[in-house]
């Protein structure tokens, strides 16, 4: 696995619209890790990607009427089997991290790159997931030499009180684990 050019290369493409551009000189140094599920709870049949795309068909669920018109994206979605779909560019803003604040900056999204982990809050990760994360992020220190492993943190960590995930779920003692064992560099 790699990343090049913004890609990376294990992943299937599925453009999002709903991403732009970074501001001028303003270096990637931040990965938000996140869970989604839709319907919520539910894992599988696509909904992730179409949501994504804006392509969901709200009437295929109840959930999806409260999601309407909601324009969001990540760069990365890890699914239950590892599998790796990509939506936006890493050198471009997806539009993952919404109201945020790392460290007194402001505009999470301008400055870094979003993971998806198909999950909830409450429910264990994969195996294959936190492999496939662990091997994304180093092949990010590799291409973004401003990211560190200190800039690794949860979207409920930038968006406090607004959010919960990657959630109690989450082993991050897992994932450190798993980068020391496969980064050149943390």
């Amino acid at each position: 696995m790699s990343v090049k050019d913004g890609l990376c290369t294990q992943a299937r493409w599925a453009a999002s619209p709903n991403c732009g551009e970074r501001p001028p000189g303003v270096p990637v140094d931040l990965v938000v890790v996140h869970n989604i599920s839709l319907p919520p709870g539910q894992f599988g049949g696509g909904y992730v990607e179409q949501f994504f795309q804006n392509r969901l068909n709200h009437d295929e669920h109840e959930y999806f009427e409260t999601i309407r018109g909601l324009e969001v994206s990540a760069h990365l979605f890890i699914e239950r089997d590892g599998s790796l779909v990509q939506f936006v560019n890493f050198n471009q803003r997806a539009w993952h991290a919404g109201i945020s604040e790392w460290q007194g900056r402001v505009n999470c999204n301008d400055f870094s790159i979003g993971i998806e982990l198909e999950g909830t809050d409450t429910t264990p990760y994969t195996e294959a997931q936190y492999v496939a994360l662990a091997e994304v992020i180093c092949d990010l220190f590799k291409a973004y030499p401003d990211l560190k492993r200190e800039g690794i943190t949860g979207h409920a960590d930038i968006a406090p009180g607004r959010k919960t995930d990657p959630g109690p779920a989450f082993d991050w003692g897992k994932l450190l684990e798993y980068l020391d064992g496969r980064c050149e560099r943390v």
